[in-house]
């Protein structure tokens, strides 16, 4: 009996055990998704002072419990599973140590019922940053060792895979790009859990009584070296898809596969020092300390975005206009594939990643201008453009893809499917772009009530900011019905799509392998992909990506000037 199944649609051998695995870990992501989107529409209907939906403990409890959903387990899953795709599925080689991922998996099952069972109880309403002195249960840290401790050994099994196929000459040559990516994404992937490790175990052994202190300030100097690194591996996973998508759909070939790897390798090595924005109002680092990581070493970072912000159309753009869409600046973007769910995710994806999350990213990173928005709303704003539409999207997008491939079912709603991508970045969109005036005005980053109604020590915010929170909680409605459109589509295609395989039972596509003369395929060598060096020598190949790109630069530079303007008027030097 063999054991890889080669899919007539798409071209690509799939291991038995890695295929199983990938179903698993995309349908826990899926679950993780749909808790935290039902937790979204509680905290935003409640950040929408006409609303007011939950009261302040319900509403601290959800917005604990959707931050982990969201930026953990839903994301994470998920990128587990890309790790096995880029490792055995890109490379055509058997899956390493298939025992030890299953085991990966059910620590991080066990981890995530384990975390939210705790928030549920009501006694760890702590948020996703959960600072000290805050103390939470101890089964909610406890919770997310185990899923960290499950999610190191999904990275150990992707390394163990490479170190096979290399062994095992299962490929010529360098590994693909989109393998690179994802490597660099599980390098940092291991630096953002021993980062856990280091500071979510002394915390656990002082919830439980065994350690009597924690200071704070270090907590959250550790805590960030963790919590900001977990998103730079949503980077790095996105990006990685982002070219996949592109060579899968378009025929796009990277306009430079060493510039791109060494875009990765700055993200690598930089990313990680980029974090100290979070702790830029923080006593007792010093300020050279702070200067250092969030201009310096950022920028190098922000470099390697700005590569794969270039690269990535560019390379979309040079494959259109081969296929003869040459006329104007534009035609191979208008000419592109925008009725294709998973080409429209990612292309919405760039264009909010870029010219909103990347931009208030950099804002942010300097400390003066950090004093006037540290702790509002508009710190959300930026992650939910990076994290909730710049990887959300992404691997809504990649999902549409795999649905047909992986699972072997046809696609349900497809007219939904179209449009789904743009509903869930328009609405996306008015959420992020109003919470960010609103915390241009000061509105707080966490407080349940606008109106301080009660406290001792009130205050009234202008008229415009209850106006700007109301139209994002519009936006935040109008993305959770898109997310929930998403879950009908992909859920109801694996319950109820078409079979494209007679053995594609419920069953498998929940883990199940397909029936076993449906793993009778033996992988070729993966030949050596066409190396593209000299893209330009023929003349100007991607014009109109070069004008998005300085459209970006310009947008960023106005951007920049009018909050050193607002910073101006807010702190008066003569």
């Amino acid at each position: 009996m063999g054991n890889f199944r080669l899919c007539p649609d798409s071209g690509l051998f799939f291991d038995k055990n890695a295929e199983s695995l990938m179903k698993v870990n995309a349908v826990a992501a899926a679950v993780s998704l749909l808790v935290a989107g039902l937790l979204a529409l509680g905290v935003a209907l409640t950040r929408w002072p006409a609303v007011h939906l939950l009261p302040a403990d319900q509403f601290y409890m959800y917005l604990t419990a959707h931050g982990v959903d969201a930026l953990l387990f839903w994301i994470i899953f998920f990128e587990i599973a890309v790790l096995y795709f880029a490792s055995s599925t890109l490379l055509r080689c058997r899956l390493a140590a298939p025992r030890w991922a299953w085991l990966g998996f059910a620590l991080m099952v066990i981890g995530a019922i384990t975390t939210n069972v705790a928030i549920f109880q009501g006694n760890s309403s702590v948020m996703m940053t959960s600072y000290v002195p805050m103390q939470a249960a101890p089964s909610f840290y406890l919770g997310l060792i185990l899923f960290a401790v499950g999610a190191l050994i999904g990275c150990f099994v992707f390394f163990g895979t490479l170190v096979i196929a290399k062994n095992e000459n299962t490929y010529e040559g360098s590994i693909p790009l989109v393998t690179f990516g994802a490597m660099t994404a599980a390098i940092i992937a291991v630096f953002t859990i021993a980062s856990g490790a280091i500071i979510l175990v002394p915390t656990y052994l002082w919830s439980i009584g065994y350690i009597a202190h924690i200071d704070p300030s270090m907590y959250r100097i550790i805590w960030w070296a963790m919590g900001h690194s977990s998103q730079q591996i949503n980077v790095v996973a996105h990006v990685s898809i982002w070219y996949l998508v592109g060579g899968l759909l378009l025929g796009a070939r990277p306009m430079s596969e060493k510039v791109s790897r060494f875009a990765f390798l700055l993200y690598i090595l930089f990313l990680q020092l980029a974090s100290a924005h979070h702790i830029l109002v923080d006593p007792g680092i010093s300020a050279e300390w702070k200067i250092f990581n969030t201009s310096y070493a950022m920028y190098l970072a922000v470099l390697a975005s700005l590569i794969h912000g270039l690269t990535v159309p560019g390379s979309m753009e040079v494959a259109q206009r081969e296929k003869g869409y040459n006329r104007g600046m534009f035609e191979w973007l208008r000419k592109a594939p925008w009725g294709n769910p998973t080409f429209s995710s990612v292309a919405i994806s760039i264009v909010i990643f870029g010219f909103i999350g990347g931009i208030t990213g950099v804002v942010m990173g300097t400390e003066q201008i950090n004093l006037i928005i540290h702790n509002t709303i508009y710190v959300p704003a930026h992650f939910h453009a990076t994290v909730a539409v710049g990887t959300t999207l992404t691997f809504m997008g990649l999902t549409y893809l795999l649905i047909p491939v992986l699972f072997r079912r046809q696609m349900i709603l497809p007219t939904l499917a179209k449009w789904q991508p743009y509903l869930f970045g328009a609405g996306m969109t008015i959420l992020i772009l109003f919470m960010m005036g609103a915390g241009t005005l000061g509105v707080s980053r966490r407080h349940w009530d606008m109106d301080f109604t009660g406290a001792a020590l009130s205050f009234e915010y202008s008229g415009m900011a209850y106006t700007m929170m109301g139209i994002a909680g519009i936006g935040a409605v109008l993305a959770v019905i898109a997310g929930g459109a998403f879950l009908l589509i992909t859920v109801g295609s694996l319950l109820v799509g078409k079979k494209l395989d007679a053995s594609a039972g419920l069953l498998q596509s929940f883990g199940v392998p397909l029936a076993p003369e449906a793993y009778n395929a033996e992988p070729e060598i993966l030949p050596m992909a066409a190396a593209v060096e000299e893209h330009g020598s023929a003349g100007f190949e991607a014009p109109g990506t070069f004008i998005l790109a300085m459209l970006l630069l310009v947008s960023f530079v106005v951007y920049y000037f009018i909050n050193w303007k607002y910073l101006s008027s807010v702190w008066p030097l003569s």
